[in-house]
């Protein structure tokens, strides 16, 4: 295979010379390899090496100027090609215009991704008519703010997508650096851009033309790495979250478990340590650098319940909550842990939801469901482990200390899954570091969730994480056998910092807030001023699940191709719902404001006050009372892929009381032909949803 595809390193600055018929990506400065005697430049043709792109037919090539002249044009700076979307009128290449250096891995820099730009694939004498087009503007928009609103990671030299492990095994099956390119060995789970990088990577593999060293894999999700000293070693310590960018979405419109066993809100935790080990021949240890020869890792992962269900907003705190009993539950559900079992050998699943109330049918559901899938199913019944902790019940009185719990039941299952350990000899005199040795490796996993897995997770993860933490240190030394890293209140303070970091990271992508419970996370106790911050994030996480989410739900429909746009008419964005519905927000707003003014500015008699007070009082309670009885239809609902499938649900399982529905769906919804699966992966049916801008069709 290393014929077959480009192994040398990814270019990383990147000059973009912009003509009328053409995008030219040229490399800005000299790839290097680096030797023994330093950096030297590999041969001038790959140095050179330009990408070629037609703007009129989309045609990629490489080394072909095609009589452009370079150096004439406009110059942009870029690092990366993200790849290229297609939208209503036209495509779009998506590039990297600015990065921050976050750290050095491995020897390796790691980046963040902070601003972009979409270039069309158009003649420039037709490309502002194409960008003023309305329906254009307004894809557009949710593609940059699916990107201005995500942390983009990339590294040029080291695979992010995929764990320590995994890259050792994918070395050992000859896959690694020299024998295929960084984006053949990405998994597939955590390359964010895969679906935009399609057309790069066909080409590549079926175009006859190699672009490898221009298919930057990206990973959504955190990159916090620390230095530390722990009993005179260094060390560095590494928390990497990985956000699947299979059924990707938001808090309330993306829940549970598709057809292809992929479950919402999957992200993949690596808690890594780099230090180097003692010397053999008792020199004194150096101290002030870490190479990383020794290195440890723990992976975790969370992901929605999985199982088809919904929470259906309507504009009260709580939504309307929804299990779908289907006949695709249980192949989804098996599909799940199979490609978990495959991925990460034995899986134990900690159910964290409550065992009453709003959150009772869901543990039921989840409990009859694996109950099932082990009865009938011999591989579930060895290797997935269901364990059940009621969070909120043991901690209650904010003793989330009592998390301790839980580790203590899921210890002899840690002990038996262990972690990643590996050491690597020194680098010889040849430049090179020789064989990673492997001594041991993680044979299982822990899958968390509560309801939206975020805050009760975090908890539970970052105590995993110490218990992880703690062993590995034993076994590379640096702790003694009755030491704990919370002895050293340097170092758990880094701990908890990051952690809680990871944890606002995850929560933000999801629900557009950071988490809850953070102050227990850094400090280990619970506080009065960390409950107003949680009371504070869960007032906004209400505002924007109801009243934002809809965009950022199509942006990263369009961004993951959940949703491909299909060139032709379509209508225009405008708000299809009944006057009466449109006005009832104007009419609460004035009363209200009528009645501030009433109560502050002066006034002649209390008499007439009174009556003007009633009657605006009246308008507000009429209007508000319509609004409450309507909710469903002032929530900010996708417009790609409505999740009308859910909204009309009649089948078996768990549905609560329908609340804010007051009017049909059919007088309040736009008519659209548009293509949406269903839990069950059905597709082509008619479709209505309202929303305030009207909707688009593919």
């Amino acid at each position: 295979m290393s014929e077959a595809y480009n192994c040398l390193p990814l270019h990383e600055t990147l000059n973009l010379y912009v003509s009328p018929t053409a995008y030219v990506f040229e490399p800005a400065s000299s790839s290097l390899s680096h030797t023994a005697d330093g950096p030297s430049f590999v041969n001038e043709k790959d140095v050179r090496e330009t990408l070629y792109v037609d703007r009129r037919t989309g045609r990629m090539a490489l080394n072909e100027a095609s009589g452009v002249p370079l150096g004439r044009e406009k110059v942009i700076t870029c690092y990366g090609i993200i790849g290229v979307i297609s939208l209503a009128t036209t495509d779009f290449l998506l590039i990297v215009t600015a990065r921050t250096p976050s750290c050095r891995l491995l020897s390796q820099p790691v980046y963040l991704a902070t601003d972009y730009r979409l270039l069309p694939l158009s003649p420039l004498s037709t490309s502002s008519a194409i960008l003023d087009h309305p329906v254009e503007k307004e894809l557009i928009s949710l593609v940059e703010q699916g990107l201005r609103s995500a942390r983009l990671w990339f590294s040029y030299g080291l695979d992010l997508t995929n764990t320590l492990q995994r890259q050792k095994q994918l070395e050992d099956a000859g896959h690694g650096p020299n024998q295929w390119p960084m984006w053949k060995r990405a998994d597939e789970r955590f390359f964010w851009n895969r679906f935009l990088a399609g057309k790069l990577i066909d080409m590549t593999e079926n175009g006859g033309v190699d672009l490898s060293r221009f298919i930057l894999p990206i990973v959504y999700g955190s990159v916090e790495l620390r230095s530390a000293t722990i009993n005179n070693r260094d060390l560095l310590f590494l928390l990497i979250a990985r956000r699947s960018r299979q059924r990707a979405g938001t808090r309330y419109f993306s829940r549970g478990i598709d057809a292809q066993g992929n479950t919402s809100n999957f992200n993949e935790t690596e808690q890594i340590i780099l230090l180097d080990p003692l010397p053999d021949n008792g020199e004194p240890i150096r101290r002030g650098r870490v190479d990383g020869r020794e290195r440890l890792s723990f992976v975790q992962t969370r992901g929605s319940v999985p199982l088809f269900w919904a929470e259906i907003n309507n504009l009260r705190y709580k939504p309307d909550l929804q299990i779908m009993d289907i006949p695709e539950t249980a192949s989804a559900l098996r599909t799940h842990l199979h490609q978990m079992i495959a991925t990460y050998g034995t899986t134990y699943l900690v159910n964290l939801v409550n065992h009453k109330g709003h959150e009772h049918p869901v543990k039921d559901a989840f409990e009859r469901n694996m109950a099932q899938a082990k009865a009938t199913d011999p591989l579930i019944a060895e290797k997935a482990h269901y364990v059940y902790f009621d969070f909120h019940t043991e901690c209650k009185g904010m003793r989330f200390d009592r998390i301790s719990v839980l580790i203590d039941r899921l210890a002899p299952a840690l002990d038996d899954m262990g972690w990643f350990h590996a050491v690597a000899p020194p680098v010889n005199f040849s430049g090179n570091q020789g064989e990673l040795k492997v001594l041991q490796t993680q044979t299982g996993v822990v899958r968390s969730n509560c309801m939206d897995c975020l805050d009760r997770t975090n908890v539970s993860q970052s105590a995993l994480g110490k218990w992880a933490l703690n062993k590995q240190l034993r076994s590379a030394g640096v702790l003694s056998i009755k030491e704990t890293v919370d002895d050293h209140e340097e170092f758990i303070s880094i701990f908890r910092n990051v952690w809680a970091d990871h944890g606002n990271t995850v929560s933000l992508a999801y629900a557009g807030t950071g988490a809850l419970k953070t102050d227990f996370t850094r400090t280990g106790k619970r506080s009065k001023e960390g409950a107003l911050q949680d009371g504070y994030n869960s007032i906004m996480r209400y505002i924007r699940n109801n009243f934002f989410d809809g965009d950022r739900q199509d942006a990263f429909d369009i961004l993951t191709g959940a949703w491909v746009a299909q060139k032709g008419g379509i209508p225009p964005l405008t708000d299809t719902r009944p006057l009466i519905m449109r006005s009832m927000p104007y009419v609460l707003a004035f009363a209200l404001t009528m009645i501030f003014a009433a109560v502050t500015l002066p006034r002649s008699s209390d008499y007439s006050i009174s009556s003007f007070i009633f009657l605006w009082l009246f308008l507000a309670f009429v209007s508000g009372s319509y609004i409450w009885g309507n909710g469903t239809s002032y929530v900010s609902w996708p417009r790609l892929n409505p999740p009308v499938h859910i909204l009309s649900y009649n089948g078996p399982g768990v549905k609560g009381t329908v609340r804010g529905r007051g009017m049909s769906l059919s007088g309040v919804i736009p008519k659209v032909g548009r293509r949406s699966a269903t839990s069950a992966g059905r597709k082509g049916e008619e479709v209505e949803l309202g929303r305030r801008k009207g909707a688009l069709i593919d």
